[in-house]
């Protein structure tokens, strides 16, 4: 362990040498929402390949590159693109990043992603704040040697998603029109869809939407003690819902489709705290 904290505090430190200033809050890109960037002043870009101990992305529509930049004139970081354990990292690897904003001072995460919709009033296009999360990859990444000074053994899960961050998000939705619910997301391992059996059982258990990503960066970023916000573009009705088969190009399109709607939700959000 004491060699993974040394690897965080190298990697954050690498950091450290190629910005003027750190920002308090954090926001991670998920799958064809990188387009946000494109927004960001004065940005200074950071490829994960030039991070110590850092991961690469290898998923279409992921930059992999950590922006530091300002939106709406407040201070934020991001992390375009993010990393899947069905790319063949570890679950430790994939929340490395959360490690090193923590090391950095990060103080609020905010947290986006592409789901499949199970709750069947939803619809393409439309936006999921989380409210609570499932993980059903049978992985967690805290599993192993723990270091009390990165954290507790046993973390607290029974608030995850800020409620005072949630609230702000609702109030922005409702005054510009913009379509949000709110809910539990379920996490599959991947990288293949869910099946329609699959489905059903999700909505059994009280699942919302479903998606490959964003349980494992909330677990640390709680035990981080980061205050954490989720949402998630529903770019397709999960398997068995519609009569039609699921793709990723899908996933893509329909994300490019509705991005200014997803850039406005966020940068509010994120001028909001």
């Amino acid at each position: 362990m004491q060699e993974y904290k040394r690897q965080i505090v190298e990697a954050a430190n690498a950091i450290r040498a190629r910005v003027d200033s750190i920002p308090d809050t954090a926001l991670v890109l998920g799958s064809g929402s990188g387009g946000f960037a494109a927004q960001m002043e004065s940005a200074v870009r950071i490829p994960y390949s030039e991070v110590p101990h850092m991961r690469v992305s290898t998923v279409k529509g992921h930059d992999g590159a950590f922006l530091f930049g300002a939106v709406r004139g407040r201070p934020v970081m991001v992390m375009s693109g993010r990393l899947h354990m069905y790319e063949g990292y570890e679950p430790k690897e994939i929340t490395f990043p959360i490690r090193v904003m923590q090391e950095l001072g990060v103080r609020t995460l905010l947290l986006t992603n592409a789901a499949g919709g199970v709750n069947t009033g939803y619809h393409e296009g439309c936006f999921m704040m989380l409210c609570d999360h499932i993980n059903f990859t049978g992985r967690n990444p805290l599993i192993g040697p723990n270091d009390d000074s990165l954290g507790t053994r046993f973390p607290d899960m029974s608030c995850v998603y800020d409620p005072a961050l949630r609230d702000a998000a609702r109030a922005i939705a409702l005054e510009k029109g913009i379509p949000l619910f709110e809910g539990v997301y379920m996490q599959f391992y991947g990288p293949s869809f869910e099946t329609p059996a699959e489905i059903r059982m999700a909505r059994a258990m009280g699942a919302d939407a479903v998606g490959m990503s964003t349980v494992p960066e909330t677990i640390v970023a709680r035990l981080c003690g980061l205050r954490v916000f989720g949402v998630s573009c529903i770019t397709n009705m999960a398997a068995g819902i519609l009569d039609q088969p699921l793709n990723h190009e899908e996933v893509m399109e329909t994300a490019e489709r509705v991005k200014y709607t997803f850039r406005g939700l966020l940068d509010r959000v994120i001028a909001a705290m």
